[in-house]
């Protein structure tokens, strides 16, 4: 591959304002890192989805794009789902870049795994799932729940990872 493909990283946002301070120069850190490295364009940029929310997130994503233009944001008219704000996402994406990779804006999911999920973009995949090792933070309610959503879908049929959340890679 000649060209060094265009990423977008899309994070879908509900009242994060507390969290995104923090994890927004985490992921842009990770962009960089990447750019530096050689394996994405310096034309990626990190897309911001927020939900609906009823707090300053919004505020917050609009001061991270008036101060750093790889920053993008989207602000959903009302509360549209967490899976919505992906697609919304995605839509939004698809005609600037090669691939995206959605991560929640929790900090939950290792932005180092960006890394590896890109040199498997570049070996020849086109979809790459990043799954935790160790869901110990989860509560056990969450964990227990989890676990039988992903049985009952294998008991449906589907072909499902365990414990991929979100967080994945999508080449366009």
């Amino acid at each position: 591959m000649n060209n060094k493909p265009v990423l977008w990283i899309i994070i879908p946002c509900y009242n994060e304002q507390e969290v995104l301070p923090v994890t927004a120069p985490l992921f842009l850190e990770k962009l960089q890192s990447l750019t530096d490295s050689g394996k994405i364009s310096a034309k990626s940029r990190i897309l911001f989805v927020d939900d609906g929310s009823g707090d300053r997130t919004w505020e917050i994503i609009k001061g991270l794009s008036a101060g750093d233009p790889r920053v993008l944001g989207i602000s959903q008219s009302r509360n549209r789902g967490h899976q919505n704000a992906l697609v919304a996402g995605m839509m939004e994406a698809r005609d600037h870049c090669d691939i995206t990779i959605t991560i929640d804006c929790d900090g939950q999911d290792d932005p180092d795994a960006m890394d590896k999920m890109v040199d498997a973009y570049l070996d020849g995949c086109e979809i790459v799932y990043g799954v935790r090792e160790d869901s110990e933070a989860d509560t056990w309610f969450k964990r227990t729940t989890a676990q039988g959503y992903y049985k009952m879908l294998r008991g449906l049929g589907a072909d499902v990872v365990y414990n991929h959340a979100d967080y994945r890679l999508v080449s366009s």
